[in-house]
């Protein structure tokens, strides 16, 4: 049978999925920490307004900082989904928020990259 990937290919595009992924929300959960106000609008679309949004956000910027170092050291299976779910969360949320579908579009390799990490990962260490 002719695979398309060996093993050792397999795992050099798992760890740069991993990598990819955990980049994306190491950045993302900086920003968050940080408390930018541009983002508040999304948590508006949940009724969370002002400080409250900025304490929440710095949460959030935590927790994303958590999931980009586990999907580095030890990519649990919760944590790969929890970062497909967040990442086409967030993206959505755009233009629910008012914002043009473009913004949610430029934003699909934010959540196709950590479903790629998930497909690749679990196809070949289930």
């Amino acid at each position: 049978m002719n695979k398309l990937v060996d093993n050792h290919q397999t795992n050099q595009i798992i760890w740069l999925l991993r990598i990819a992924v955990a980049f994306c929300f190491l950045g993302h959960g900086l920003i968050a920490i940080g408390k930018n106000a541009a983002w508040i609008p999304y948590l508006e679309v949940f009724g969370i307004k002002g400080d409250r949004a900025l304490e929440i956000m710095f949460i959030i910027g935590v927790v994303d900082i958590l999931v980009a170092l586990f999907v580095l050291i030890k990519p649990f299976r919760i944590v790969i989904l929890w970062a497909c779910f967040w990442t086409f969360a967030t993206a959505l949320i755009r233009p629910i928020s008012g914002e043009s579908i473009w913004a949610f579009i430029e934003r699909a390799p934010n959540w196709i990259t950590p479903i790629a990490l998930y497909l690749f990962f679990y196809r070949n260490n289930t």
